[in-house]
């Protein structure tokens, strides 16, 4: 009995190309179960970044609503996504409204700041928010939720009334 014969198949039964694939799929399934490499996604690491409190001012341009001081309050937890991954829960440090201004000409010519009297503006606010939590602290910054937070990050804050998008322009870590 030949080993191989004239159509492909191993000792008349096997074809050549379903053993070649069946020898693929389990090396595919020894690679990924006993060589699983660096997870890079685990929170808890042994000897890893350190945790500690971290504050961050994100600013939200355009806000719209009506009752402001109900919706915010320091000391609320809220819920943040960052780049489509939730990253836990942060505490509302501090919440305060940043007056629109236009510039106006002066007689002089010069130009002044001067408070946007508008009112088609008034569901319409521009705030800045303090945030405090934890997070860990690499040599790249600090990360939430496996995620790093950089100025510029975007924020996605969700309360229980509201859910919008704030930019981060400071963050700072705490000793």
């Amino acid at each position: 009995m030949k080993i191989l014969d004239s159509q492909g198949r191993l000792f008349g039964k096997l074809s050549i190309l379903d053993v070649g694939a069946a020898l693929i799929v389990l090396l595919v399934a020894v690679g990924i179960f006993f060589f699983p490499g660096t997870s890079g996604g685990s929170v808890a690491q042994v000897g890893g970044p350190s945790v500690k409190p971290v504050e961050i001012d994100a600013i939200a341009i355009g806000l719209k609503g009506t009752n402001f001081p109900e919706l915010f309050k320091a000391g609320d937890k809220i819920n943040v996504v960052i780049r489509n991954q939730p990253a836990g829960q942060i505490t509302i440090k501090s919440v305060k409204t940043i007056t629109r201004t236009l510039a106006v000409p002066q007689p002089n010519g010069t130009l002044k700041a001067l408070p946007d009297p508008r009112e088609e503006e008034s569901f319409s606010r521009n705030m800045m928010f303090t945030l405090e939590g934890k997070g860990q602290i690499t040599e790249n910054g600090p990360v939430l939720g496996n995620t790093k937070v950089k100025i510029g990050t975007t924020l996605e804050l969700e309360g229980k009334k509201y859910i919008f998008n704030a930019s981060v322009i400071d963050v700072r870590v705490k000793e």
